[in-house]
């Protein structure tokens, strides 16, 4: 491998003009150069995923749905709520600080102007823009979106949405996927971050308490989030690995150790509605029992 530069002096200047010296790379360099542009090389980045919620048209219930819906596309790094000063109070301003969504409140200027659709449609269009995500999770019932959704589309960027029965077809066929959420089943299951944030407190007890043994728990959301991910496989299998990564998606907080266990592999044998399976890679997937 030849190196060249080139230096001549120009004058009584200190900085010369550049002229040709080669020589040789030694086998050492050689090797320390090529070491140097593999490590240049960028990784494959994350997906990245912005939920953008139009609070004024959606109860704060579905809030966690979508965060669950939205975590298995990419890395959630755009998380907002949109709405008037009437909506972001009381039940909205509470999930949307438990959630780590950011408000964005919305003054209406008018009787009957909604500056929250607006200011969420630009939003959308400069995340786009500046190339902070490419992946759209919408969480809303309004077909006003619709528009906005063929052109984020139109550009190349996925778009998910997460809405209620009463959502419109042209709203649904303007997505990528449509999720809709059932407030029927939302109010007869338990809240999973309030479970969540129960059980650390247990555990923490525990902690303080050495003589005791903690107690192996196995957290329904496990089962939930086995199923949701494999039933975009073909096999029906999702390896440890994506599974463990989704759920800290969800939750930034979550380990097995909260639950009593030692590593995720060791909480999902503990599960009689789950199978687990080494592959011969040596790495190993769960799938749903089947019963």
């Amino acid at each position: 491998m030849l190196y060249t530069r080139r230096c001549v002096a120009s004058g009584d200047h200190p900085i010369g003009l550049c002229l040709t010296v080669t020589r040789n790379l030694t086998t050492s360099e050689n090797a320390y150069s090529g070491a140097i542009r593999l490590s240049s090389t960028p990784p494959n980045p994350e997906p990245r995923v912005a939920i953008l919620v139009d609070c004024d048209n959606v109860s704060p219930n579905i809030l966690e749905y979508a965060l669950l819906m939205a975590a298995q596309f990419g890395r959630v790094v755009l998380r907002r709520g949109y709405g008037n000063q009437t909506t972001l109070a009381n039940k909205w301003q509470e999930a949307l600080v438990r959630l780590a969504f950011t408000p964005c409140l919305q003054y209406q200027y008018a009787s009957g102007k909604n500056t929250s659709d607006l200011a969420l449609a630009l939003d959308a269009l400069e995340a786009l823009f500046d190339e902070r995500t490419d992946i759209f999770c919408l969480v809303t019932s309004d077909s006003d979106f619709a528009y906005l959704c063929r052109k984020l589309r139109e550009r190349n960027a996925k778009v998910y949405i997460v809405g209620e029965a009463k959502s419109p077809s042209a709203l649904r066929n303007a997505s990528d996927q449509f999720f809709e959420w059932d407030s029927e089943e939302e109010s007869a299951a338990p809240d999973q971050q309030a479970d969540r944030a129960e059980s650390n407190g247990k555990t923490r007890e525990a902690d303080t308490d050495s003589g005791k043994p903690r107690a192996k728990q196995r957290p329904i959301f496990v089962v939930k989030a086995v199923s949701l991910l494999a039933s975009e496989t073909s096999d029906g299998k999702v390896h440890l690995g994506q599974l463990g990564q989704y759920l800290k998606r969800t939750d930034p907080a979550f380990s097995p150790k909260t639950y009593g266990h030692s590593g995720l592999l060791e909480m999902l044998k503990a599960y009689d509605l789950l199978v687990t399976q080494r592959d011969g890679s040596g790495g190993w997937s769960v799938s749903l029992a089947q019963h």
